[in-house]
């Protein structure tokens, strides 16, 4: 079997550490891994405990990445995983994701609660925030769930909006662009009729009913 001889090790600017053969340069390890497997200068390795070795750092690496994310901001499982597989292949992204939910440090459905609690209180509606939840890869089955626990106050959130971002079109006469704007965001249309028919005045709301 043939074997490549390490020539020698040196620490890198970033703590790790730089393996070399005869030809140059093979790739870096993380301290831990080093000692783990006891390389040194001199050692002959196979293609087959090269690739272990650096696999095995590589898993470490995505796990401290992981773990960096994480202590930053909350995540979902399959957001994370995306976000590691900028930099590591989709098997070592897969392991770190696993580690993360092993020490309990994912949970996709509070992970659910807290961000359409904060998209709610940005005005969005129940059907924005759950096309946002699917695009960050919630599960149906917990956006279906959180979705149903969210307080009924789609008119509340609709006036807030209005007077925030439409009132000055109402006030210039463009009621059909308001309500196709509402619309598109995902609010019902009676809920959408109703709230700008409290801008219009009742004259419009009876107008509509």
């Amino acid at each position: 079997m043939e074997t490549l001889r390490i020539s020698d090790i040196k620490k890198t600017k970033q703590g790790r550490f730089a393996l070399f053969d005869e030809e140059g340069f093979l790739f870096s390890v993380d301290s831990e891994t080093l000692v783990k497997y006891n390389i040194g200068v001199g050692d002959r390795l196979s293609q087959q405990d090269l690739r272990r070795l650096q696999e095995t750092s590589d898993t470490r690496r995505a796990k401290d990445k992981a773990l960096t994310f994480i202590s930053l901001r909350d995540y979902g499982s399959e957001e994370l995983y995306r976000k590691l597989c900028r930099n590591f292949d989709e098997h070592t992204a897969a392991a770190a994701i696993a580690e993360m939910q092993r020490l309990e440090l994912l949970n996709d459905e509070a992970f659910a609660r807290h961000r359409a609690v904060w998209l709610h209180n940005q005005k969005k509606s129940r059907r924005e925030i759950a096309q946002k939840l699917f695009s960050l890869g919630i599960d149906r089955e917990i956006v279906d769930t959180v979705i149903s626990e969210m307080p009924e106050e789609e008119d509340e959130t609709l006036c807030a909006l209005i007077e925030k971002s439409y009132l000055a079109k109402l006030q210039r006469g463009e009621k059909d662009k308001v309500i196709a704007a509402l619309l598109r965001r995902g609010f019902a249309g009676r809920a959408v009729r109703e709230a700008v028919a409290r801008y219009l005045g009742a004259d419009e709301q009876e107008e509509w009913e």
